[in-house]
């Protein structure tokens, strides 16, 4: 006898269970404590806030996670439902994070962190439905959007909250405008620190380990006498070589570039030696059989099974090539780079500023990094590593 399949709950639903227990044991929502002068502190419920908005502000927050945590109990997710689970959840997040106090007199009360606890776990469950929906191809990075927008609102509501000095620790808001304020200056430096620098250093150093590896793969006995040389490129330490580099090359993206070079030259050697020694002993011994050429054999056959090797040395490089510039700028530069700004405004104890610099540098990464990543496919289209993916 065949038993009919048991009815599939919905991703988190025990989760949302004790979500809304901790919404109900929170009460009439006292999310505040004010200090009356007696330095006793003592709660203040909904309906003492300092005015109507306030008011307005904390039911409707409450309102947003009790629906939001009572439409995680149902258990058939579909689109629209989590579509609109999730923006009650993340209404109710930005409205706790509105409630958080911002002077010294008030600190969040009890019932505050417990509504805090029933968020984060309403966020695990946005997370969970959403992965488990039937998306697009083209909607595939909104699990990863949905997990990095709830991180950088619990960095916010906790921040806030804990009222914790910007000099430790500035929230998302004060970065965001950072940057919008000092968007200007933010794009002279990129152009000064990626446009210059890292993107010449870059080429020339994955350029010329490309190079010199097939020049070693070609006359064998280099390997004996220039790959040593090589390999101690990649033992001398950044900080050593930088301001040697800056006193030969002096302050502009000369000496950062050079600094890149010497970064990404060993990588991409090593990897296009190993790319190049991995063709087949068949496949070789085939060209050989239709009399092919060194030259012949390399662009039918070697180069193209080392290409997958050579493009995972030049997605290395591309972070490689980034960091070294930035570190490089500490140690001598133009009044521009993205280096040059982290560490006057450090050292001005401007922090958002740092680390709305931080966000752009790492941005620049990521988009590198992805960029190199399509090519490969384009490029690899043939690899099985490739093709499965």
């Amino acid at each position: 006898m065949i038993r009919p399949p048991a009815p599939s709950t919905a991703p988190g639903a025990l989760l949302a269970v004790f979500a809304l227990a901790l919404l109900c044991l929170s009460g009439p929502f006292a999310v505040l404590m004010v200090d009356p002068g007696d330095y006793v502190l003592q709660p203040r419920a909904w309906w003492q806030a300092d005015s109507v908005s306030a008011q307005i502000l904390q039911i409707g927050t409450a309102l947003c996670l009790l629906v939001a945590a009572g439409l995680a109990l149902r258990p058939t997710p579909g689109r629209f439902r989590t579509a609109v689970l999730t923006t009650l959840a993340l209404a109710g997040a930005l409205g706790l994070i509105a409630l958080a106090p911002t002077d010294e007199t008030r600190v969040p009360g009890h019932a505050y962190w417990l509504a805090t606890m029933a968020v984060m776990l309403l966020a695990v469950v946005t997370i969970q439905r959403v992965a488990a929906l039937p998306l697009p191809r083209w909607l595939a990075p909104l699990t990863a959007g949905i997990f990095g927008l709830w991180m950088l609102l619990l960095w916010e509501q906790l921040v806030t909250a804990f009222a914790v000095p910007r000099v430790l620790l500035p929230p998302p808001s004060a970065i965001v405008l950072a940057l919008w304020e000092h968007a200007a200056t933010l794009w002279g430096d990129l152009v000064q620190t990626v446009g210059k620098a890292v993107l010449i250093g870059y080429a020339l150093g994955c350029g010329l380990g490309v190079l010199t590896g097939i020049a070693i793969d070609r006359l064998p006995f280099l390997q004996r006498g220039l790959l040593p040389v090589a390999s101690l490129t990649s033992t001398i330490p950044l900080v050593g070589i930088a301001p040697i580099a800056v006193m030969w090359f002096g302050f502009d993206w000369p000496s950062k570039a050079a600094v890149i070079v010497l970064m990404t030259f060993f990588p991409t050697l090593v990897s296009t030696l190993a790319g190049l020694g991995a063709a087949g002993k068949l496949e070789r011994e085939l060209m050989h059989s239709y009399a092919a050429s060194y030259r012949r054999t390399l662009l039918d056959l070697r180069l193209p099974v080392a290409l997958p090797f050579i493009f995972n040395a030049l997605k290395v490089n591309a972070t490689l090539a980034l960091i070294g510039a930035i570190v490089a700028e500490f140690f001598g530069s133009p009044t521009q780079g993205l280096g040059f700004r982290i560490s006057t405004e450090a050292s001005r104890m401007n922090m958002p500023l740092v680390w709305a610099t931080i966000v752009v540098a790492s941005a620049v990464g990521m988009l590198a990094y992805s960029a190199l990543s399509r090519l490969e496919r384009r490029v690899n289209f043939w690899h099985p590593s490739v093709r499965s993916a």
